[in-house]
């Protein structure tokens, strides 16, 4: 069996908060109960929201958390000169321009304004598909076809094969934006491959990511994506029932480790997604867990 490989990937756009902490304690216990590998991934491409303190938020919070990983930058000065996703902008600009040599993208030019406008459904509707607009022009995106009928397959833990019918679902998505920067679906899936990784650790609101990734692994004729592990996790939310996020001031972690709080409320958050209640200590999930897939 090949060894599991998953990754602890946040954007550093905001201070973390409690929904980014479950999601990491849960990718480690996974990881530590499969004696398997993690990778530090920090996404930073967007260079218009990434911030120097947001990037250290990062490392305080894992040490915050006691969560330790076998790969990846060491503090903020090594993620800079190492792994920043900047570093990695020549290849993902050299794998756009293979993909634009063929038949799978065409250039679009429609605002946000102008797709929900004319999408019945909030699909791109297809206004682009044929023009064969100019791919260098101002504010111009490169776009993958997705045909409606296409359908993906891919392993979920604990419950097996699923399938998306992408087409129906995202449609056809962005890969280079108007800013002339990759979009995530590309450098993620770039960056998954890369590091190997075959376990990955996301939220139910990234299901229509996967399905997109996979999609465009199979463009790439890269079938290692395919056999990757997925688990989408539920999402904590607020008072208001909404999905917890950076953009709608979410508590920060930074306030609670400031006020002297400890992590064992997010400790036994992440143990009540995996059937263990109770459990306040990340080695007592670790063994939690490891009886529970022996049974």
């Amino acid at each position: 069996m090949p060894t599991f490989r998953t990754r602890i990937a946040p954007t550093p756009s905001g201070l973390l908060h409690a929904g980014n902490a479950v999601s990491f304690i849960v990718t480690w216990v996974l990881a530590r109960a499969n004696n398997g590998q993690i990778l530090l991934r920090i996404d930073d491409l967007d260079a218009d929201r990434s911030r120097p303190e947001y990037v250290a938020d990062i490392f305080k919070t894992l040490d915050w958390l006691g969560l330790d990983y076998d790969e990846g930058p060491s503090g903020p000065d090594d993620f800079y000169t190492n792994y920043s996703q900047q570093l990695r902008l020549e290849h993902y600009h050299d794998v756009l321009g293979m993909l634009r040599n063929t038949s799978h993208l065409f250039a679009c030019t429609c605002s946000r304004r102008q797709i929900r406008r004319n999408s019945q459904d909030g699909r791109y509707p297809g206004t682009c598909h044929n023009l064969n607009l100019d791919w260098w022009a101002p504010e111009t995106a490169w776009r993958v076809r997705v045909p409606d009928t296409t359908k993906v397959s891919y392993m979920e833990w604990q419950q097996g094969q699923k399938n998306s019918m992408i087409g129906q679902g995202m449609g056809d998505f962005v890969l280079r934006q108007k800013n002339e920067f990759p979009a995530y679906q590309l450098t993620s899936l770039l960056d998954d491959l890369y590091y190997q990784i075959n376990f990955i650790v996301r939220g139910q609101d990234l299901l229509p990511s996967t399905a997109a990734q996979l999609y465009l692994a199979q463009l790439l004729e890269e079938p290692a994506f395919a056999q990757a592990t997925f688990w989408h996790h539920s999402l904590l939310t607020g008072a208001d029932g909404e999905k917890l996020s950076k953009s709608k001031s979410a508590m920060a972690l930074k306030v609670r480790r400031e006020a002297g709080e400890g992590p064992e409320g997010l400790y036994r958050l992440a143990g009540e997604w995996f059937g263990l209640g109770g459990c306040s200590e990340l080695n007592d999930l670790v063994e939690g867990l490891r009886l529970k897939m022996e049974n």
